[in-house]
């Protein structure tokens, strides 16, 4: 065995991030990653829970990202409190398991809203904050689900398939700025994300990620972990990728 120690890496020391969903699962882990890390933090989420993570430099913010002007006061607020902006995640999500026969539209918009529509807004009013830096990075969570489906979430699906591509598009648009835009696909999570759909959604979640190759689910921080990565400087030279942090779902294409 190696007598090194390997510090804590600060990848994001100095850093001024906004990240939404942060109330819990992984936008919660993310927040608190890179606040440990040395970034100042604006943590966004509908649920009043999130203001319990409120500490010196890390600020919570109660907001439905969905609505107009949410975005706006969300990055105006990392000014005002920070003097910037640094870093986005668009971490919110939700989901639904419907056919799509069953589904209806208010359904379909609520997906759309929350996990494409709500991360466009952000990141527009973000790259604003940012142009003037000439520097900056958006990291979307995006899913195995970008890519892959099963019957009953077609809404999930689509979403998710649209920020892969707002990813792509975007990191074209502003790499000239010195601006950068990845996404990580995550595959099964242990979260809350499925507690409306069924009675434990963090159990059904472990026992689905059984599935993957590596025969677990994930925990909220190891994704963190990644996106502090691809978040921080160490990952300058990554433009429009979405990098897998699925246990190998996308490597067995079911």
């Amino acid at each position: 065995m190696s007598d090194i120690k390997y510090s804590t890496p600060n990848e994001v020391a100095g850093k001024v991030a906004l990240i939404t969903g942060a109330a819990s699962g992984i936008g919660k882990a993310i927040a608190l990653l890179l606040h440990a890390r040395g970034a100042k933090v604006i943590a966004e989420d509908i649920n009043p829970e999130v203001q319990a993570l409120a500490r010196p430099g890390l600020v919570p913010l109660v907001a439905d990202i969905t609505q107009d002007g949410a975005a706006e006061r969300a990055v105006a607020l990392a000014i005002e409190q920070f003097g910037r902006l640094d870093i986005l995640v668009n971490n919110a999500g939700i989901i639904i398991n419907k056919l799509v026969i069953d589904m209806t539209r208010e359904d379909w918009e609520r997906i759309q809203a929350v996990n494409a529509t709500a991360a466009f807004l952000h990141s527009r009013e973000a790259v604003k904050a940012m142009l003037p830096n000439k520097s900056g990075s958006i990291v979307n969570i995006a899913s195995y689900a970008s890519y892959f489906a099963f019957p009953t979430i077609a809404a999930y699906t689509a979403s998710k398939g649209a920020l892969a591509q707002l990813t792509r598009t975007l990191a074209l648009e502003v790499i000239g700025h010195g601006i950068r835009v990845n996404a990580v696909g995550v595959g099964d999570v242990v979260t809350n994300i499925l507690n409306n759909v069924v009675d434990d959604g963090p159990a059904f979640l472990a026992q689905h990620g059984e599935a993957a190759p590596i025969g677990r689910a994930a925990q909220p921080e190891e994704i963190a972990e990644v996106v502090a990565f691809i978040a921080s400087d160490r990952a300058s030279f990554m433009v429009g990728s979405v990098v897998m942090a699925d246990g190998g779902m996308t490597v067995t294409a079911g």
